[in-house]
């Protein structure tokens, strides 16, 4: 196996989370090993779904037209979810295990948890970064539609809920799940996205170069729009220098505040597995010391890393599907660059 991490592959250079056909295979894998009655059917309509909605094939819907929330995004949050599960399930007692329905529940809710920014048929939006400050609502919204068609009804509005663990569209404490293993399994889902996006080899230039301009067509960078929300940049230094800070407080007010440290089960995981203790803690690091070392040296273009965009044409030709005929999406700003999640 090649010892140097690929851009397209997860922290620890096995599975391509660029490729949802991988990912689904090792989540199956994972899901099995601790709960050998998952229900495989649901979760292989879930993947299914998963790409024609990305792609652009499920009627409705445009397709991705993001560039920092690409599918690869959403297809590594998926992926970190069910190892943090896997851990949790291996290092809890019996009695405070999440159980299989539950456990593929949270897969489901990772995978689809940035299907917001897609946009629908008759959405005024020209590219689903519009949507940046709504998007875990959407989200929501469409769980709710999709978890009955996989038998599971009974969670659905559940789902719209929890989901809001991986966003900021409202406080923590108003989310309201109030089954301790509910909120749990919320928690863990929040920190897998958390860890999954900083912990990708080029973070740093998918926050400068691809998340920037999201911000900039949602108003979260740049100049000051009437009516609209107040910019946290004002250009792409800024999100680079602020990068340190913002970890510091996810870890500070999330990870290791509300989230009740969760990510500690990363360490069941991958206990003795794959040479590393635990994976995505070192990638952070890595990732950590280089923006600093950029800062220090007013450097910005020293993190010079070529992310690529899985977005839905990339999808396509990934899972071997058609290209779309009509309808290309708007890509404002992409030559320029919000941090949420």
């Amino acid at each position: 196996m090649n010892s140097r991490r690929r851009n397209h592959y997860d922290v620890a250079n096995r599975v391509r989370v660029s490729h949802p056909q991988d990912v689904h295979a090792e989540i199956e894998r994972l899901l099995l090993a601790v709960h050998p009655d998952t229900d495989g059917k649901a979760l292989a309509t879930t993947f299914d779904t998963f790409g024609r909605l990305f792609t652009g094939a499920l009627p409705g819907y445009v397709g991705c037209d993001t560039w920092y929330h690409d599918a690869q995004h959403s297809l590594d949050a998926a992926l970190a979810a069910a190892r943090l599960i896997d851990g949790h399930e291996r290092g809890v007692v019996v009695a405070e295990r999440l159980g299989a329905r539950r456990a593929l529940l949270g897969i489901v809710i990772a995978l689809f948890h940035d299907a917001g920014y897609i946009r629908r048929d008759g959405d005024r939006a020209g590219n689903g970064a519009e949507y940046t400050l709504s998007h875990v609502r959407r989200s929501g919204e469409f769980l709710a539609a999709f978890l009955p068609r996989i038998g599971y009804a009974a969670e659905a509005q559940l789902a719209a809920r929890i989901v809001h663990f991986t966003g900021y569209e409202m406080k923590l404490d108003d989310i309201d799940v109030r089954e301790p293993k509910d909120r749990r399994l919320g928690f863990l889902i929040g920190s897998a996205d958390l860890l999954a996006q900083t912990a990708d080899r080029c973070y740093l230039e998918k926050c400068r170069d691809f998340l920037y301009p999201e911000f900039e067509i949602c108003g979260l960078a740049g100049p000051a729009r009437a009516g609209g929300p107040k910019p946290l940049y004002r250009n792409r230094r800024d999100l680079i220098n602020g990068t340190p800070e913002f970890n510091r407080r996810l870890w500070e007010d999330r990870l290791d505040g509300y989230f009740g440290s969760v990510h500690r089960y990363f360490g069941t995981h991958f206990r003795g597995r794959y040479g590393a203790a635990n994976p995505y803690i070192e990638s952070i690091r890595n990732n950590l010391a280089r923006v600093t070392r950029a800062i220090r040296e007013r450097r910005p273009e020293s993190l010079s890393r070529r992310p690529q965009v899985i977005g839905a044409a990339q999808l396509r030709n990934i899972l071997g599907l058609k290209a779309k005929a009509s309808r290309q999406p708007v890509q404002r700003g992409l030559a320029g660059t919000v941090r949420t999640t």
